[in-house]
């Protein structure tokens, strides 16, 4: 499914989801609106490294940020691995890939159409909704 969020468009896999395509795209408003800082839906959970790192994701708290490797330390693995876990991540916002940026604090790859633009977005509304900092430095280019 096909969702517009912030002027930019993200494509969640449904099949990953238990719940109807109607809550996902209410709960999906609900967050652009600053009403809803955490999802209410049964993700289906890949095994293996793209699952773990999903769930890993799933933990980073609403308008906080983790980076690449932080998320590889507390898995055992690689920042690389964890990048491309993020990459292969079917729901994102509802898994907040988002959330993860690189060791400096920069933005990197996003999987949503206008790529970092939206993740900047993002991590702007949820700034902005939990009335702190951005947790990353926001590149201006």
């Amino acid at each position: 499914m096909k969702l517009q969020i912030l002027d930019g468009e993200i494509v969640i896999d449904e099949s990953s989801i238990a719940e109807s395509a109607a809550e996902i795209r209410a709960q999906v408003r609900e967050y652009e609106r600053g009403d809803r800082r955490r999802f209410d839906l049964d993700v289906i959970v890949p095994d293996g490294l793209t699952g773990d790192v999903m769930a890993a994701m799933m933990a980073i708290p609403y308008g906080e940020t983790r980076t690449y490797g932080d998320l590889a330390a507390d898995l055992g693995t690689s920042p690389v691995a964890v990048g491309q876990a993020c990459g292969r991540n079917p729901v994102p916002i509802v898994v907040p890939c988002h959330r993860v940026v690189g060791s400096d604090g920069a933005l990197t790859g996003y999987s949503a159409a206008d790529g970092v633009a939206t993740k900047r977005r993002l991590l702007e509304l949820e700034a902005r909704a939990s009335g702190g900092p951005v947790q990353t430095r926001l590149p201006t280019t």
